[in-house]
């Protein structure tokens, strides 16, 4: 029974009957689950329907433990692999310090940088500036905080920061598969592209609210989305089983060919979305808030292809803690838990490392 369950979203549960034919509705209420099937309808009993959602949301707490990304250690010599590694001082300029370390073997000195090589700044200023950029300020504000930190760099140098590490982070984040849940949402906004107006369009899980997938088209309701849902295939492993979207054409268009099939489970498309209807798409428009604001901060993109969105996107998953999550990410929701105090300069490390 627990695999015929479906999540349409927090509340709202969907299961097939035993013959396959009927399909009975669960909501949650103040005074508990309520089921459309006639054994809980008419007896008043609580029907093996809701035990099944009761048993799929213990599944879900109990997921499998926790991926964690770590940063970097020193673990040997960079030279000769010795393990007989201790530290011997720092190496000093003008933009920080680096702390330096010696092989016992092989009687060398040397740093470790890692993804930060031949940058003449230090990783927390880059760091730094990459999360006040992203928290909300301008490049310009972001240039002027770094300089009450002593350091001194242009608005022009955060923003080719910001294009290298976001690259670099996405590729590396792309390969870890995040355990979302079975309903998904998407929506899209507009914003402003060198003063012309453009859409994003993005798809994010309902329960742990990861933002999954994006794409930046020129139209709103026939741009061809089907790239982003297969996207989020890729990078969730999996196709919903509950797609919630407004009524726009192109989402049901791109669902028909990339999430719909005709074998069981059926992915269920809910469209339509009413202010106060059973379902709406609040938490679809609160992420857009966000990227609103973000906007604002920097009136208009200069590109398309632009490394803003994609560096929010993971700003979204892995750094801000969200107050609807209890203070987790959605990446910590998701099985992916960040570590460390800088937790940008652990992307940025772990993106780099070569195995």
């Amino acid at each position: 029974m627990q695999s015929n369950v479906i999540r349409i979203d927090d509340i709202n549960y969907e299961i097939k009957s035993s013959n396959g034919k009927d399909v009975y509705s669960i909501l949650s209420t103040e005074l508990g689950w309520v089921c459309s099937c006639p054994d809980h309808m008419f007896r008043g009993v609580k029907c093996k329907h809701v035990y099944a959602v009761e048993f799929s949301l213990e599944l879900r707490k109990s997921v499998a433990e926790i991926q964690k990304i770590e940063p970097i250690n020193i673990s040997g010599c960079k030279f000769c692999k010795s393990e007989t590694v201790v530290k011997c001082g720092l190496r000093k300029n003008k933009n920080g310090q680096l702390q330096k370390f010696q092989c016992k073997d092989c009687n060398r000195c040397f740093t470790i940088n890692l993804g930060f090589e031949r940058m003449k700044h230090n990783p927390q200023g880059i760091t730094t500036a990459i999360q006040l950029y992203f928290s909300g300020e301008s490049l310009r504000n972001t240039a002027r905080s770094l300089k009450l930190l002593g350091v001194e760099v242009s608005h022009q140098t955060i923003y080719n920061w910001i294009d290298k590490y976001t690259s670099l982070m996405e590729k590396y984040l792309e390969k870890i598969t995040p355990k979302v849940s079975t309903a998904w949402r998407t929506d899209e906004l507009y914003f402003k592209v060198k003063g012309n107006k453009k859409y994003l369009y993005a798809l994010m899980d309902d329960e742990t609210r990861f933002w999954i997938a994006q794409q930046v088209a020129e139209t709103k309701y026939d741009a061809d989305i089907r790239p982003m849902f297969q996207k989020s295939k890729e990078i969730a492993g999996k196709k919903p089983l509950a797609l919630i979207s407004d009524g726009a054409p192109n989402f049901h268009v791109a669902y028909n060919k990339e999430f719909y099939t005709r074998a069981n489970p059926r992915t269920k498309h809910i469209r339509h979305i009413r202010l106060q209807g059973d379902h709406n798409n609040n938490k679809m428009e609160r992420m857009n808030g966000e990227i609103r604001d973000r906007e604002k901060t920097m009136r208009g993109l200069k590109k398309m292809d632009t490394p803003i969105l994609k560096g929010f996107q993971i700003y979204h998953n892995y750094i801000r803690e969200h107050e609807a999550l209890k203070g987790q990410t959605p990446a910590e929701k998701c099985g992916i838990k960040v570590e460390g105090k800088n937790k940008w300069k652990t992307l940025i490390e772990n993106a780099s490392k070569k195995d």
